[in-house]
């Protein structure tokens, strides 16, 4: 097969240079994955540490007298404080348990109630 000049020319033409492409760096991989954190902190740690604060504040504020519910389901009232136990008193029975046993103080019996 012969070729004439003009096919030759277009055979000898070589393709247009393009600019290489340069891989995504690790910038780009990586400011998703501290977003991704950001929101995680903000949505599960941020809460749970804020709930364990108040819970810790109402345990320290327990006095003799108060009534509780353990978690457990216990209702009593509180008889004793000591450093990290507390005797509970229900009917007829008293309770030693730690302080981290208790679900919620309850301010009035109507509260019992109304999370039923």
């Amino acid at each position: 097969m012969i070729l004439n000049p003009d096919q030759l020319t277009i055979l000898a033409q070589a393709a247009p240079q393009t600019a290489p492409q340069n891989a995504p760096g690790i910038g780009g991989m990586l400011l998703p994955m501290v977003l991704m954190m950001v929101i995680f902190y903000f949505l599960l740690i941020r809460p749970q540490t804020k709930r364990e604060k108040e819970r810790k504040k109402m345990v320290e504020a327990l006095k003799n007298g108060d009534s509780v519910v353990t978690r457990g389901g216990i209702v009593g009232s509180v008889q004793s404080v000591k450093n990290d136990t507390l005797t509970i008193r229900s009917l007829e029975s008293k309770f030693e348990v730690y302080k981290d046993a208790v679900e919620r103080v309850i301010t009035d019996r109507g509260d019992l109630k109304e999370n039923k």
